[in-house]
């Protein structure tokens, strides 16, 4: 059986819905990585941010747009520096401004991703991926990127049917 790692950001508190604004204890994106954890017993890891972002909404999205903006490497807690022990990654965010959170951006570029299995996952309120696939594939050369899994952030809590048929 291949060894898989499930590397992911996701944040919690204030989280747009289809009906309206909302806190949440775990982020969207963490609840589909625990469903692949139990589904693969996969290792996690998550990226956190170093300087933790704004708990309100409309503050954080403006964080957000700045560092996409200024296309910003923001520091993180922890790093992981090397996934060669591992064949199958699942990479998940939440879609910001049509793509991955930086952070995100952060940790991928010190990885090494030659001839590893990427699965990625993104949580969303109607905007699937946008065109973080494209920039999975430029900061992941050498991967291979298999279909991803798309879920609105609304129906995380229903989806995990859904998780373990794409999980396989």
């Amino acid at each position: 059986m291949s060894k898989c790692l499930i590397l992911y950001f996701s944040r919690a508190g204030n989280n747009y819905t289809n009906e309206g604004i909302k806190n949440i204890e775990i982020g969207n994106t963490e609840v589909i990585a625990n469903y692949i954890k139990e589904f693969t017993d996969g290792d996690m890891f998550k990226v956190d941010p170093l300087d933790e972002y704004p708990d309100d909404y409309m503050k954080c999205t403006e964080v957000a747009q700045k560092e996409l903006d200024d296309d910003a490497r923001p520091e993180l807690k922890e790093y992981i520096e090397d996934i060669s022990e591992y064949d199958i990654i699942y990479i998940g965010f939440p879609n910001w401004w049509s793509t991955m959170p930086m952070p995100l951006w952060t940790q991928l570029e010190k990885l090494d991703f030659s001839g590893k299995t990427i699965k990625p996952f993104v949580t969303h309120e109607g905007s699937g991926f946008g065109k973080s696939l494209k920039d999975l594939k430029k900061l992941c050369p050498g991967a291979k990127i298999e279909g991803g899994l798309s879920i609105q952030g609304s129906f995380v809590s229903t989806s995990k049917e859904k998780v373990k048929h794409w999980v396989g």
